[in-house]
């Protein structure tokens, strides 16, 4: 056969193609000569073929044919083949391929070679590709290459029990006792690898937590020695004696939080030599958040040496701030002094001014988790926490973002909202949803007075136009439906505010425009503010609302605000009825369909029913505001997600026609002028043959009449039930959707992909209520919340609207729902769930029965 060609010449050939058809060209051709140099048994040149099919795998061409060559040159008895054939073995061959178990006996054997770098060459290659069966079977030639005196074999060995710890659990046992020995070897190497270890049996068997406690200090110790021992060149990084050591030893001591893993690979990537050991930690660090849980003596052993290394470890190199910041997470994650917790947040921002972007986002990070916990040590860094607004990098902007809400309080909510409304204007597009809605909520629980309030929420209305969240219009109705003496004010402003934008494309302030001057228009034109006196007839008034409603880039929603404040309007502006009524009629042949019924059904009460105008479109009432849980002002968790629930006033887009049927006019006038606005659909009615449901169960929602059942009539649709409550003297009274921070106890109806359903019952003669709190575990939003149900045929089912449809991350607060069930028989209630939402852009859809209704509910 032909000599083939060396490995340099193929790497060669292939650079210097033009084309990815020439590279493919080559490798097929050289793929195919070392076929038949396989076939024809080419023992000479074996070695260069494998390591050209290892070089065609990393380019990412298949390269199955060189597996078994690959364990025909482990055999041999030259290192070289050795060397290529385990290299091969570790490419190629995975524990879940059948060939791999032929490498048992070879592993065995070169285990307990003379040589160290053969035994180090079947230890790589044992925890790469180990099994299970591997394992079990090797464990013992593990076991006694760890209490070997080469600490060269020995560090390889240690990593090949953290491989067999982890597919074995059981095997652990045969490890525990080396570990105190090991972390007393006087090679760094060995150290760190025995933590490797007792991370991986602590995350494998919580029991062991008792039997590796003991050796805190212990570790203690080894640090101090770090600490205090002078130049050693073997160790010495940057001025710094083992830095890794220290790093592991500090994170070892301390229960560190879930988040903080990818803050310690951002913070060494920048250290030369730190990168290859990121896995290591993470390991540990999942350790130690075991290890130091609640032990205060622990604590009080680490409290002098962790002193120790906050004050006399260098700064000016990014080592020593590594070690800095894993000293900090362990101060702050442990029972330490008061004392020596302020020292670790002075560190944190002295990291704020520093030039590398890294190390200010990690503090950022630490800092937003400490701030609960130490608040009057956060906010001395208030002002350069303020300046991080200013990066330009999006990673620290969110950080600071979120930093800067958590320090907001009644003593600096003027100077900090200052900042972040500057910050609001500045900031990139993705920002300015999450930057509005913190705004929003802030303002709310720290507001000075009542004009700063609806100031700062007129601000981030303009600034912000259309990338505030949904629930920013109800929440500002509310606030100006519940401060009497600003109503003038209010309908000033944001009568200006809607003049000043020409296109009238910020959708979410034309419709709090809209809604205030419909019900505050005759205030605006006869009490003029004071401090700001501007001249506005009604005319002006009707020509605004007339505009919106021409323009084209009004949204279905607003034109239905405009229009209901045009109607209301003709009862407040005596003087121009007459041009009142000429809008209406116009947009009675709106393409719009909800419009245009509207225009209809005014245009009927203007003609048949006038009598009844002036008490059909009288000022809405105050409506009812629940007063969420005290929390304190120092930031606890959860305060910032407290949204009150609101009897949404405004109008939105009507039901159906057909949906109201059998319903009067009259009271579909009174409907449509207490509805709630929004601008989210309603949850869709699942169809009733699908195929996930039993044709046994029919859906009911809120909003669609039921048929009578067994002589009962299902409760009346929730819109009804409030023009009924408008009619009565305004005993309306708000649902109770509140979304809250966490859920009430009650019994929970559904647990999966990080979602929580709890269930709370309250029993009203035949009708119980369901109240549904939906949480979310995860990291990141839930959005697009529905969640529908339905029942056997002999109960009723009505489903109110949900407090929203966005569930935020970490618990952080909660969707609520009512969900009415009519049981005239006194059966066992069952209900068929089912829940769709998505999470991180994908759609996801579960569905879940519940019957564990408890006996006081249905009996």
């Amino acid at each position: 056969m032909p000599v083939p060609n060396r490995l340099r010449d193929l790497i060669r050939n292939i650079r210097s193609c033009k084309t990815a058809a020439d590279e493919r060209a080559i490798i097929q051709k050289e793929c195919a000569d070392i076929r038949n140099g396989f076939r024809e048994e080419d023992t000479v040149f074996r070695c260069r073929n494998v390591a050209k099919v290892l070089y065609i795998y990393m380019l990412g061409y298949p390269a199955h044919f060189g597996q078994l060559e690959a364990l025909k040159l482990i055999v041999s008895s030259r290192f070289t083949d050795k060397r290529i054939g385990y290299l091969g073995a570790m490419l190629l061959v995975d524990e879940y391929r059948e060939v791999h178990l032929l490498m048992t006996n070879s592993l065995k054997n070169d285990m307990d070679n003379p040589s160290q770098y053969v035994q180090s060459l079947a230890l790589c290659t044992l925890g790469n590709v180990c099994s299970t069966e591997m394992a079990r079977d090797l464990t013992p030639d593990v076991e006694k290459l760890m209490k070997t005196a080469n600490a060269y074999v020995k560090k390889k060995a240690i990593l090949c029990a953290c491989r067999i710890v982890r597919k074995v659990p059981e095997m652990m046992e045969n490890f525990i006792p080396l570990t105190k020995p090991l972390l007393s070897d006087k090679n760094h190497g060995v150290m760190l690898t025995a933590v490797a270890l007792i991370t991986e049996c602590c995350r494998k068997n919580p029991d062991a937590k008792a039997n590796f406690k003991k050796l805190v200090p212990t570790l203690v110790r080894i640090l101090k020695n770090l600490i205090m021992s002078g130049y050693s060149p073997e160790h010495d990084v940057n001025g710094i004696s083992d830095p890794f050591l220290q790093v592991m030893l500090c994170i070892f001591c301390c229960s560190v939080s879930n988040c903080i893993k990818l803050d310690v690979k951002v913070m060494y990537h920048s250290t030369n030599g730190l990168v290859s050991i990121q896995t290591r930690m993470v390991r540990i660090l999942r350790l130690l958040r075991i290890l130091g849980q609640n032990d205060s003596g622990t604590s009080e052993t680490m409290n002098d040496i962790l002193a120790q290394v906050a004050t006399n470890t260098e700064t000016s190199k990014n080592v020593g701030n590594a070690i800095l910041y894993e000293t900090v997470l362990t101060i702050m994650d442990i029972k330490s002094e008061s004392g020596l917790r302020v020292l670790a947040v002075n560190i944190l921002g002295r990291f704020l001014l520093n030039n590398d972007k890294n190390i200010r986002y990690v503090a950022l990070n630490s800092l937003l988790r400490t701030v609960h916990t130490d608040m009057n040590a956060v906010q001395r860094h208030r002002t350069t926490v303020l300046d991080c607004l200013k990066d330009p990098d999006p990673s620290i902007l969110r950080r600071a973002m979120e930093l800067c809400f958590a320090l907001v309080n009644s003593t600096n909510v003027r100077g900090t909202m200052r900042e972040l409304l500057l910050f609001l204007s500045r900031c990139p597009i993705d920002f300015k949803s999450d930057c509005s809605s913190g705004i929003f909520t802030a303002a709310e629980k720290y507001a000075p007075n009542a004009r700063w309030h609806i100031d700062t929420m007129l601000k981030v209305l303009t600034t912000a136009g259309n990338h505030v969240r949904d629930d920013a219009v109800p929440n500002l109705i509310h606030l100006l439906s519940a401060t009497d003496k600003m109503h003038a004010y209010s309908a000033q402003q944001l009568f200006k505010a809607v003049s000043e934008v020409n296109d009238l494309s910020v959708q979410p302030l034309t419709q709090v425009a809209c809604w205030c001057l419909g019900e505050y228009g005759d205030e605006l034109v006869s009490a003029p503010v004071e401090d700001e006196p501007v001249n506005i007839s009604e005319k002006d008034v009707l020509d605004m609302l007339d505009k919106v409603l021409r323009t084209s880039l009004s949204t279905a929603v607003t034109k239905s605000y405009a229009i209901n404040a045009v109607m209301k309007l003709s009862t407040r502006f005596q003087g121009c009825i007459r041009q009142t009524q000429e809008i209406i009629s116009i947009h009675s042949t709106s393409h719009n369909m909800e419009v245009q019924q509207r225009s209809v059904e005014y245009n009927v009460l203007f003609n048949k029913h006038d009598n009844l105008r002036p008490g059909v479109l009288e000022h809405m009432p105050q409506f009812e505001k629940v007063t969420p849980p005290n929390h304190s002002e120092d930031g606890e968790e959860g305060t910032a997600e407290q949204v009150e629930s609101v009897q949404q006033p405004a109008v939105v887009a009507a039901p159906e026609p057909q949906q109201q049927s059998n319903v009067d006019l009259l009271l579909d006038l009174v409907d449509f002028g207490s509805s709630a606005p929004s601008t989210q659909p309603p949850p869709p009615i699942a169809p009733t043959n699908n195929n996930d449901l039993s044709s046994l169960l029919d859906l009911g929602f809120s909003g669609q009449p039921q048929p009578a059942v067994n002589g009962y009539n299902a409760p009346p649709p929730m819109n009804n039930l409030m023009g009924d409550s408008l009619l009565d003297g305004l005993n309306s009274q708000a649902p109770n959707n509140i979304m809250q921070k966490a859920p009430a106890p009650g019994v929970t109806a559904f647990e999966k992909s990080g979602l929580l359903i709890k269930f709370q019952f309250e029993r009203e003669g035949n009708v119980l209520n369901v109240n549904l709190t939906a949480t979310n575990s995860n990291p990141q939003n839930i959005n697009d919340f529905v969640f529908q149900a339905a029942v056997p045929k002999s109960f009723q089912l009505q489903m109110l609207p949900p407090s929203g449809n966005s569930i935020g991350p970490s618990n952080s607060n909660a969707v609520t729902q009512t969900i009415r069930l009519n049981n005239p028989n006194k059966a066992q209630p069952r209900l068929r769930m089912r829940i769709a939402f998505s999470y991180q852009g994908q759609p996801v859809q579960e569905m879940a029965e519940f019957n564990d209704f408890p006996p006081s509910a249905w009996q």
